[in-house]
């Protein structure tokens, strides 16, 4: 009994020992099981949508934001002062060349006038009388020549009156749509009072800046489309003028074109996007905007290709017997942009297969299937 009571302890400290060494080999067993679990297991492939490269035709152009003005616009204003007696237009209304607008008061002009008319007539009569008396040898030539002189002046000041009496009236300079009368009947004006603007709507001019670089591919007669952001509603046009002069603080370029406007959507003031049509060019490689991703180190696109295998390995493949897929990150350097597509000058060829949308769920050697019944780059061309 003695010798088992001091075997126990001994039986008890390798039962704990057992035990011990037991969790720990657990631990260390458990812990190689996971990761020989996730070591072999297959990341499932996420479904992309593609294009395939391939060259096509490009239609560049240069955009700019412009800003409308009527070909004809003018704010009217009177010459001479005078109080308004009538105004002859409303709001808004069509106006044509050559319409009295307002009448100021002329009654002391019109009485002048006729006044310098009757002693005109008056000296007219002189003259012809002086020129009949010398045809008849009873006048003398001295007579016929100051009441010619008079005559003159008298019609002289005929005429003067009659301009000061025009003066009197504000005419429409050119047909077109006139704006909200900015006076009223009785009210005393002076030169310089502005009556209202005067705009002519059918044709619109927009002027625009590109770049010093673009200068070369401008000329006049070019094509131009004008884009109102809120309906879509596209005005064509052309180049009328093109600055010859860059200017030294910003670089830029002005450029006016025309634009006809047959509806009057566009307004003098308006913000329009100006796109200047530049010639068509093959055999370029363009993608969508979507399909490139900007980075600190470059831009780049996923290009799918055919998961490579070990070596003394057979192919991978699916499940059903295709060949697996895998994700590729490719550099590329981009050019031109024009109509949501962008110019890609190098880095890929003809042929290569590029996803085209959803690259913040992607990484380089990502298990991928292709599925483009729904396609971004469908729906951008159909824009």
């Amino acid at each position: 009994m003695a010798f088992l009571r001091r075997l126990l302890p001994y039986v008890l400290l390798l039962l704990v020992l057992a035990i011990c060494g037991g969790l720990i080999w657990f631990n260390f067993f458990k812990e190689q099981m996971i990761k020989d679990y996730f070591a072999t297991m297959k990341q499932p492939p996420q479904t992309v949508s593609t294009i395939t490269v391939k060259p096509s035709k490009w239609d560049p152009y240069l955009e700019a934001i412009g800003t409308m003005n009527a070909s004809e616009g003018v704010d009217l204003t009177v010459q001479v002062a005078g109080i308004v007696k009538n105004i002859n237009f409303k709001a808004n209304q069509r106006i044509k060349q050559g319409a009295v607008l307002v009448q100021l008061d002329d009654n002391i002009e019109q009485a002048d006038l006729a006044s310098a008319q009757a002693d005109a007539a008056l000296k007219e009569i002189n003259f012809q009388r002086a020129q009949t008396l010398r045809t008849q040898g009873v006048g003398a030539v001295q007579a016929v020549d100051t009441t010619r002189a008079e005559a003159e002046s008298a019609q002289a000041t005929v005429a003067k009156l009659q301009a000061t009496l025009d003066q009197k009236r504000l005419t429409a300079p050119f047909s077109g749509t006139i704006g909200i009368p900015r006076i009223d009947l009785g009210q005393y004006l002076t030169p310089g009072n502005v009556v209202a603007t005067l705009q002519n709507l059918d044709t619109m001019r927009v002027d625009f800046t590109v770049p010093e670089q673009s200068l070369g591919q401008l000329q006049i007669g070019q094509a131009v489309s004008v884009n109102l952001s809120e309906d879509n509603a596209v005005f064509n046009g052309k180049i009328t003028g093109i600055d010859p002069k860059i200017d030294p603080s910003t670089r830029l370029v002005s450029v006016r074109a025309e634009v006809v406007n047959p509806d009057r959507k566009l307004n003098p003031g308006q913000f329009v996007q100006v796109r200047v049509k530049l010639p068509e060019e093959d055999n370029i490689i363009a993608l969508p905007q979507t399909a490139v991703t900007a980075s600190l180190y470059g831009d780049y696109v996923y290009a799918v290709r055919e998961a490579q295998s070990k070596e003394g390995q057979p192919a991978q493949k699916t499940d059903d017997g295709k060949p697996a897929l895998t994700l590729a990150q490719v550099f590329v350097k981009l050019g031109r942009q024009s109509h949501g597509r962008i110019e890609v000058t190098s880095g890929l060829k003809d042929g290569d297969i590029i996803v085209d949308a959803g690259q913040n769920r992607l990484s380089a050697g990502m298990p991928v299937v292709i599925d483009n019944t729904v396609n971004p780059s469908d729906a951008l061309k159909q824009q």
